[in-house]
């Protein structure tokens, strides 16, 4: 009887414990007139479904722009359910994707850019029912959703990545917002930091020069690349501020409109709101100065 009262105890706690694990997520807040679509499935690969969560206005009187959201994890944890903070963007008129992709346990690179390339065309494909604007699309991430979303923009029309969602020939966004992402995934890999998140990543291509290049945003730049938006703190131990600062110049010398702003002693991410507040005003003046919210 002993034993069986302790079993009981133990199960309780157990369960008591997973539930205590499982994170909890606030619903995203949209405006009056938006409509929500959760969990819409933009790819499918074998027996995975990718999936988006999408808000716009399906009633405006013209075509929205549009933000893809990429989250950030070392391309092995996070969920698109974490990502809430739109209101800078509705209160400017933009319909938003936030997007899944594959993690490494799932499937190492490229799959990640793979997804992010498969977001990108199903909004293009879908463009009128949601309406939005093919033209003003812009993609968004932070950390390794940063590296995604340079990936994602300035592959263009280069459709190596794209293997999983052909039928559009003309994939390009207009804008780039870069949150401290890696840009250079050998340095990452193996410089100073020795990423474990990036190893893991490239799996079997690890010791493949030509393929990590591939997967590395600073060596797609050139003069059309699409503008780019770039915060990083200088401080950051996670990901090398200076990835940044080299991805800036590239872009500058490019000739391509560019902006990076530093956050004197800021770590990876989780600014004060107070400079948050300044990025997100910053950042929405440099969208209006690219005809995007016009």
């Amino acid at each position: 009887m002993k034993n069986y009262i302790l079993l009981i105890a133990w199960f309780l706690c157990t369960i008591n414990s997973e539930a205590q694990e499982t994170p909890t997520y606030k619903a995203v807040e949209f405006p009056k007139g938006y409509t929500s679509q959760i969990d819409v499935i933009y790819t499918k690969v074998g027996n995975w479904e990718g999936r988006a969560d999408l808000y716009y206005n399906a009633n405006a009187s013209k075509p929205t722009p549009i933000v893809i959201n990429i989250h950030g994890g070392g391309w092995n944890k996070g969920v698109k359910e974490s990502q809430t903070g739109y209101n800078t963007f509705f209160k400017a008129g933009f319909a938003v994707a936030n997007m899944e992709y594959r993690l490494s346990q799932q499937a190492t690179a490229p799959a990640a850019v793979e997804d992010t390339r498969c977001m990108l065309i199903y909004l293009i494909q879908h463009a009128k029912e949601l309406n939005i604007d093919p033209d003003k699309i812009v993609i968004m991430g932070g950390s390794a959703g940063g590296h995604l979303a340079l990936m994602g923009g300035l592959l263009a029309n280069d459709s190596r990545f794209d293997t999983n969602c052909k039928g559009i020939e003309n994939v390009k966004v207009a804008a780039i917002i870069d949150k401290y992402g890696i840009t250079d995934v050998s340095d990452w890999s193996f410089g100073k930091l020795k990423s474990k998140s990036a190893l893991q990543w490239l799996g079997d291509k690890v010791s493949d020069k030509k393929f990590i290049q591939s997967v590395s945003p600073i060596f797609y730049v050139n003069k059309n690349s699409p503008p780019t938006f770039i915060v990083h703190g200088d401080a950051d131990p996670t990901v090398p501020y200076q990835q940044s600062v080299d991805l800036y110049q590239k872009f500058q010398e490019a000739g391509v409109k560019s902006q990076f702003i530093t956050v004197p002693g800021g770590a990876h991410g989780k600014f004060e709101k107070e400079k948050n507040d300044e990025i997100n005003k910053v950042m929405i003046q440099f969208l209006t100065e690219i005809n995007l919210l016009n």
